[in-house]
């Protein structure tokens, strides 16, 4: 089975972790199997559970990580993350000793042409993580009004062409449904003005993550499931987050923040209470970036910000 993917961050995200031989840890996004690879080579007697909603990367992991399978180090759960506390809950797992992200969509999922995830390739609008959901990029594009269409264009793609994109899919899917990638990208080209266009990359970049966030609910699993990842770390735990677009960024950056800051308390004080003393402390102060390295052989590590955070009492 075929699986190419070149793990961004890596060993960054991993050292982040700060594994120990004998703790309890959870990938959050399989995918490749390249973080979960690597923290496994690090267990002598503890255990990693691995989640990946889509079956391509379980049964692919199967093969790659057997060893570890056969060793009885590694357990796959496939769902989505955002079950992470109700699932783990369900093995017995009440706390960890650290959880791994690495956000977005993974390079088989965009080179696999039939998923309609890229702009490149001409395939069935899709863009489902989980192939099992009923919600595609199709019934968003031909069934969702305008005013939602201009919403999550603004708030998932920050397109300044909301309105017009929008517009132009009401027309043409009112003469007849879009159902490929390349028609939708027809109709974004359409609705951009012609100057834009030569400017800021590709035209349909924006609408297309905007739609693949909706289609998952990409942001709103993510809060869903660091409140759990929070709330099941061990004293001395950490989580390492991948993300590689502003959106998801500031919302990782502003979580952490909110743990990480004092509770209000009188000014002036020599000492502050432990009892107030916020649970968690940044690892980095400011988000790690790939090396320049990396960025020169790996198109895909740029945008990538890496953020972790550790639980102290």
């Amino acid at each position: 089975m075929k699986f190419d993917h070149v793990t961004v961050l890596l060993h960054e995200a991993v050292a982040g972790l700060n594994v120990q031989p004998d703790g309890q840890y959870v990938d959050a996004t399989l995918g490749g199997g390249g973080h979960s690879g690597l923290i496994l080579s690090k267990l002598h007697g503890g255990h990693l559970y691995a989640f990946d909603q889509d079956r391509t990367a379980i049964e692919y992991n199967q093969e790659h990580l057997a060893d570890y399978l056969a060793r009885h180090q590694l357990t796959f759960i496939k769902d989505n993350f955002k079950n992470l506390q109700v699932d783990l809950n369900k093995l017995g797992v009440t706390k960890v000793d650290g959880i791994v992200y690495d956000l977005g969509v993974s390079s088989p999922q965009f080179d696999d042409g039939q998923r309609g995830f890229s702009y490149q390739h001409d395939a069935k609008l899709d863009m489902r993580m989980n192939q099992e959901q009923s919600l595609s990029a199709y019934e968003i594009v031909n069934q969702w009004p305008y005013d939602r269409l201009v919403k999550i264009l603004y708030r998932y793609g920050e397109e300044k062409f909301a309105k017009s994109i929008a517009r132009a899919i009401e027309r043409h899917r009112e003469e007849r449904p879009i159902t490929t990638t390349f028609e939708l990208v027809d109709v974004i080209k359409e609705a951009i003005p012609a100057r834009a266009r030569r400017h800021g990359g590709h035209p349909a970049k924006k609408t297309f993550q905007a739609i693949r966030i909706a289609v998952n609910d990409e942001l709103g699993v993510l809060e869903a499931s660091l409140e759990q990842a929070f709330e099941m770390l061990n004293v001395g735990g950490r989580i390492s987050v991948i993300t590689f677009q502003s959106l998801e960024d500031r919302l990782v950056k502003t979580m952490f923040r909110e743990r990480t800051t004092l509770k209000d308390v009188p000014a002036g004080l020599p000492v502050i209470p432990k009892e107030q003393q916020p649970d968690f402390k940044l690892v980095n102060r400011k988000a790690i970036e790939p090396s320049p390295q990396e960025l020169a052989s790996n198109h895909r590590a740029h945008s990538a910000h890496l953020r972790v955070i550790e639980k102290v009492k």
